[in-house]
Formats: structure tokens, C-alpha cells, sequence
């Protein structure tokens, strides 16, 4: 089973990934390892959690991974916590899964 397949869930409006997200970070990596604990996929980002900095950084980072325009992407829950669920539209479940695996660490 993929690693990563509960923090992966299909919806109607596209797919949403669990994210456990560490700001201001020495690089950024996207995924970063696996929480087991909470069922979410580790982001770090070198932004600082200030003024939506680190935000637009996941996005920016999620979209690059994945090949989709940051405009598919949304943080949906979790804008102010650690742990946040990012939409992603235009791609299905299978094929983020397939280029998580791929860039398992």
C-alpha cells in the first residue's frame, strides 16, 4: 500500500492532500516524510508563518510538484495551523499518488 494513500482523499471538486506543515524551514521540501500520527504528508517551507508568506509558499511549492498551475491549487482548512488540507483541481488521486511515491525521500 502507498505511504502516503490516507492523506490523499478524491473529491468531487478534485483532490485534497493532508498536509503537516513546518514554516521557516533551512529548505524547502515537499513531501518530506509521513506523520503516522495525523495521517498527513510533512511540507517544509523557508517562509516564515507571517502575513500569508508561508502560505503562498506551499502553494507555490504543491503546484511545482505536482505540474498544475498555483491557480488549481487552494488551501481550503488550516490557514493559520500547521495542519492544513490543500485542494488540487485538474489531477486525479492516482497520478499525485504515482509523483508522491516517486519523490518519496
Amino acid at each position: 500500500m502507498d505511504p502516503y494513500a490516507d492523506a490523499v482523499t478524491e473529491t468531487a471538486h478534485g483532490v485534497t492532500i493532508a498536509l503537516d506543515v513546518t514554516a521557516g524551514a533551512k529548505k524547502q521540501s515537499f513531501p518530506a516524510g509521513y506523520n503516522e500520527w495525523r495521517k498527513s504528508i510533512r511540507c517544509q517551507v523557508t517562509a516564515p508563518a507571517v502575513g500569508g508568506k508561508a502560505n503562498r509558499a506551499i502553494i507555490d511549492l504543491v503546484a511545482e510538484t505536482f505540474g498544475v498551475p498555483r491557480t488549481d491549487v487552494s488551501i481550503i482548512a488550516g490557514h493559520t495551523s500547521s495542519s492544513k488540507t490543500v485542494a488540487i483541481a485538474g489531477i486525479p488521486r492516482s497520478r499525485i499518488l504515482k509523483i508522491l511515491s516517486a519523490s518519496n525521500p
